[in-house]
């Protein structure tokens, strides 16, 4: 019996009828740089009359060793992650530092009640990198990425030995937060704080929150502040974070300022208060970290810290193209911060 179907042009089909080595065409596809405009412009040409459709996938994963991925490993769902603006101006930036060079993101998101994604996803996962974004300690995750011995780039957290990774100035960005407002005049704290937070003595699985924790609480202390409530909220559960905002308004007596360790937790601070009929700053202050484009339109307009978070996609883009390459990871990189003051705070 004869089969209709049509046999797929090949790599070899296309070099035959343009007159050049199969290299040649090869190259049109995954070295450009090495031919001339108007021949890799013929190659292309004839290839699309031919219906070949470019090499194929896998089959150059395998002759390379390569699969031209990266493993992007959040902690949350992907409609949580990307109701985080932070994380969407970080990951653009990222992704246009490695998209020149044909690397392409393959998303790994973390599920309810767990930490990063599956471990056994990551160990499933064709990606010749991992990155890890704002990860807890200890996250089964990371052990995978450890067993399929790829290359590691952090962002933010976990902090570990030996790991290429990017992050801010946490402890002396809150400590800024902190400072000005001990310096309008307050002395009656609230902490909204993210992610959660655990034990006795508050402390939390995510380095990042430790080190905001420390410069609010180390600050504070100098200053001979001794009146704080801290409770915790999720960082992107909104409904959430304004019942915990509410809370700590509701205190009595009530705090006369909030620091809040991201601008999501401020906006939602901000929400909880007008509800309560409090008005902002007047009747409380409210501070935030991150600067992301809703804090210069937020009513009122938020004062926060600012972190670079394009700056930070893009070094975290030009450390995975190192660890591609093979090179060694230098120290942690710590951008700095700055104070924005703007009008959610004001002298008490």
């Amino acid at each position: 019996m004869t089969s209709s179907r049509r046999r797929r042009p090949t790599l070899d089909d296309v070099a035959r009828a343009v007159g050049v080595s199969r290299a040649t065409v090869s190259n049109a596809y995954n070295r450009p740089d090495q031919l001339s405009a108007q021949l890799r412009e013929q190659i292309l040409r004839v290839a699309g009359e031919l219906g070949y459709p470019g090499p194929n996938p896998t089959a150059r994963s395998l002759a390379t060793s390569r699969t031209g991925a990266i493993a992007f490993l959040l902690d949350s769902s992907l409609s949580a992650a990307f109701s985080d603006p932070a994380l969407s101006i970080t990951l653009d930036a990222l992704a246009k530092t490695v998209e020149p060079t044909g690397n392409a993101l393959l998303l790994l998101p973390g599920r309810e009640g767990q930490d990063g994604p599956p471990a056994a996803q990551v160990l499933a996962a064709q990606a010749d990198v991992a990155v890890a974004y704002s990860l807890s300690d200890g996250t089964p995750a990371l052990e995978a990425v450890q067993a399929r011995g790829l290359p590691l780039v952090v962002i933010d957290q976990p902090a570990l030995p030996d790991v290429a990774r990017v992050g801010c100035d946490d402890r002396g960005g809150a400590a800024a937060a902190a400072r000005h407002l001990v310096e309008l005049g307050h002395r009656r704290f609230g902490i909204l704080a993210a992610p959660r937070l655990s034990g006795t003595e508050p402390t939390s699985a995510f380095h990042g929150t430790r080190e905001r924790l420390a410069g609010y609480l180390s600050t504070l202390s100098a200053a001979g502040v001794t009146d704080i409530t801290i409770t915790a909220a999720p960082w992107l559960s909104a409904s959430t974070a304004r019942a915990s905002a509410a809370e700590l308004l509701a205190a009595v007596p009530r705090p006369t300022a909030l620091l809040c360790m991201s601008d999501q937790l401020a906006f939602a601070a901000i929400a909880a208060a007008h509800r309560l009929g409090l008005r902002v700053p007047q009747d409380v202050s409210i501070v935030g970290f991150d600067d992301t484009p809703q804090a210069a339109w937020s009513e009122p307009p938020l004062t926060t810290v600012r972190q670079d978070l394009a700056g930070k996609g893009r070094a975290a883009g030009s450390l995975i193209l190192s660890a591609l390459a093979g090179e060694v990871p230098g120290g942690p990189l710590s951008l700095p911060v700055s104070l924005i003051v703007r009008e959610s705070a004001s002298a008490i």
